[in-house]
């Protein structure tokens, strides 16, 4: 009998929350990502005006909710002095959203090797990997071909893990939906790292 309480409880009243991290280099869109998020999926938040934003130092939260998962996202500061600091988060996590500015064509380099040092952590070792390619409405921006091969020799480091790379628009809010729904099915069919449990407020 306390086994079929139990189990309603937490069908009602308890969420699987999933720790996921957005990094990639500062100003790559991050944050607005973040924003576009909130907003497409919690009915009532009023997002910040996307005007406003600056370069994150430290770490942005936020929370969005889909079906019965609840993602935590940690928007990490991507200036090379904070990237120090990505490894830190790692073993809580259950999925990563690296963001890349496809604009941005001279950091191209910078930002592959941050990738590579992310992706070749032991600590984050099935973990799934949304790459966004950010700014593609941009008419000058790099396209997702250009950029799968701009990353081509760190595709035998993802190992066995699922990996989308897609193109996206923080500021337009195109890609965003798609991307989120991705790494849900993701984070929900990974057994290696289970999901906390927290109560539905």
């Amino acid at each position: 009998m306390y086994t079929l309480l139990s189990g309603l409880y937490k069908y009602m009243f308890q969420k699987d929350e999933y720790c996921i991290l957005i990094l990639g280099l500062d100003n790559a869109g991050k944050t607005t990502f973040l924003e576009q998020s909130k907003t497409r999926f919690n009915k009532n938040y009023k997002g910040m005006s996307l005007s406003k934003i600056t370069t994150t130092v430290g770490l942005n939260i936020g929370t969005v909710d889909v079906g019965k998962a609840r993602l935590m996202f940690w928007d990490l500061g991507g200036q090379e002095e904070l990237q120090s600091l990505w490894d830190k988060y790692y073993a809580e996590c259950h999925g990563v959203i690296y963001v890349i500015d496809s604009t941005d064509e001279e950091r191209l380099s910078e930002s592959k090797r941050a990738f590579e040092k992310m992706v070749t952590s032991e600590v984050l070792d099935g973990v799934p990997i949304l790459v966004l390619a950010n700014k593609q409405d941009v008419e000058t921006c790099l396209s997702i071909p250009d950029i799968k091969t701009a990353f081509s020799d760190c595709t035998s480091k993802i190992g066995r893990r699922d990996c989308l790379t897609q193109a996206c628009s923080a500021l337009t809010g195109k890609g965003v939906r798609e991307g989120i729904e991705w790494m849900v099915k993701c984070v929900v069919r990974n057994v290696h790292r289970p999901p906390r449990q927290r109560d539905i407020t």
